[in-house]
C-alpha cells in the first residue's frame, strides 16, 4: 500500500468505525474511483470519448447505474473500467442502504432496550446467587 494509503487507513482507524464513518469512507472512495475512471477512460478509449467531459459524464452515469447508453466504451479496456465502476456504484448503494438500516435499528434498540441484555443480566444474577450458595456451603 502506498504511504498516502497507509496515512488514510490510520486516519480511518484512529476512531471507532461507525456505520456513518464507514459510509463516508465508501462515499469518498467511490467519488475518487468515479473521477479516476472518468479521466482514464479518455486515455484508454479516445475513439469513443472525445473529451474528458464525456468521460466524466459516462463515469457518473455508470457509477449511478443509470447508463443512458449515449456513450459506450467499445474496447475491452474501456469495458473493464466500466465493470469496475459499476461494481463500485453497486457497492456504494449497498453501503448507504446498510448505514440507513443500522441507524434505524440503533434508534429502535435505544427506545425499546435490548431484550437480550435483560436476559443476560437475569442469568448473571442467578449465577451469582448460586455461587454465593456454594461458597456458604463450603464454609460450613
Amino acid at each position: 500500500m502506498a504511504p498516502s494509503g497507509n496515512r488514510y487507513l490510520r486516519f480511518l482507524l484512529r476512531r471507532e468505525l461507525t456505520p456513518a464513518r464507514a459510509g463516508w469512507a465508501i462515499a469518498s472512495a467511490t467519488a475518487v474511483v468515479t473521477v479516476a475512471c472518468g479521466l482514464v477512460i479518455r486515455v484508454v478509449d479516445p475513439a469513443d470519448f472525445d473529451t474528458v467531459g464525456q468521460g466524466m459524464w459516462w463515469a457518473v452515469q455508470t457509477v449511478t447505474t443509470v447508463g443512458y447508453g449515449d456513450i459506450v466504451p467499445a474496447h475491452t479496456g474501456g469495458r473493464v473500467i466500466g465493470a469496475i465502476l459499476m461494481l463500485s456504484g453497486i457497492g456504494f448503494l449497498t453501503v448507504v442502504t446498510a448505514v440507513v438500516t443500522a441507524a434505524f435499528l440503533e434508534t429502535v434498540r435505544r427506545r425499546m432496550g435490548d431484550p437480550g441484555h435483560t436476559e443476560v443480566l437475569a442469568k448473571l444474577d442467578d449465577l451469582s446467587e448460586r455461587l454465593q450458595a456454594l461458597e456458604s456451603s463450603l464454609r460450613r
